[in-house]
């Protein structure tokens, strides 16, 4: 059976940087802790995705259409990744704002600057250089990657679904095409995520969202 956009799979994978074989993402709890990578926060283990829904990066995503379940290893260029460098996005400010803030800037540190992520890359003669591209932008990647299964039955996929994006399990229902969705959030994120849901998983209708609460 081979993949199409809107397809859900159950994957598991490494992703690596070409050029150094630096592991930036994984899917396996083994792996993360014999590369030293363990997070104890992380949540390992096969993912269920959704073709088309950018679940994964697009290189990929268009790189898994038209494969069958089974093992690759899938080379994706930059621009096909997460982009090029922007030189625009490197900018060059005067050391003493950290120094103000009691901050000792250094090569590789994450700041925030105005709800902006990015990455000191030098420190000299009073400047700091601050690089806001993605840490990735510019590199070519290679993903080993497996794919599982095609996941059929919609309560899997919608717990896939909902687990990928929460970076947990949550306790659902499917029902006569109702979703009810043990999980309590503001009313915008409900509507946002159930057009996301309904759009994805044809069997799903509509979307309830209730937090059950439990006696002492």
């Amino acid at each position: 059976m081979k993949l199409k956009k809107g397809d859900f799979i159950e994957i598991e994978y490494t992703g690596k940087v070409k050029e150094t074989n630096e592991i930036f993402d994984l899917t396996s709890e083994k792996e993360a802790k014999k590369n030293n990578l363990f997070n104890p926060k992380a949540p390992y283990g096969p993912l269920t995705v959704c073709l088309g829904q950018g679940d994964l990066i697009k290189g990929l995503e268009d790189q898994l259409v038209g494969k069958e379940p089974g093992n690759y290893t899938i080379e994706i260029p930059s621009d096909k990744a997460f982009g090029k460098k922007d030189p625009k996005l490197m900018k060059i400010v005067n050391t003493n704002i950290f120094k103000k803030q009691k901050i000792s800037p250094f090569p590789g540190l994450r700041l925030n600057m105005d709800g902006f992520i990015g990455t000191i890359r030098s420190v000299s003669g009073g400047r700091t250089i601050i690089d806001f591209n993605h840490p990735l932008a510019g590199r070519n990647l290679i993903y080993e990657i497996k794919i599982n299964r095609v996941v059929t039955n919609p309560e899997d996929k919608l717990q896939g679904f909902l687990k990928l994006r929460l970076g947990k399990s949550v306790k659902t229902e499917l029902k006569n095409g109702e979703a009810k969705v043990d999980l309590e959030l503001p009313d915008k994120a409900k509507k946002e995520i159930e057009s996301v849901i309904k759009k994805a998983i044809k069997e799903v209708k509509k979307v309830t969202f209730s937090k059950t609460t439990t006696k002492e």
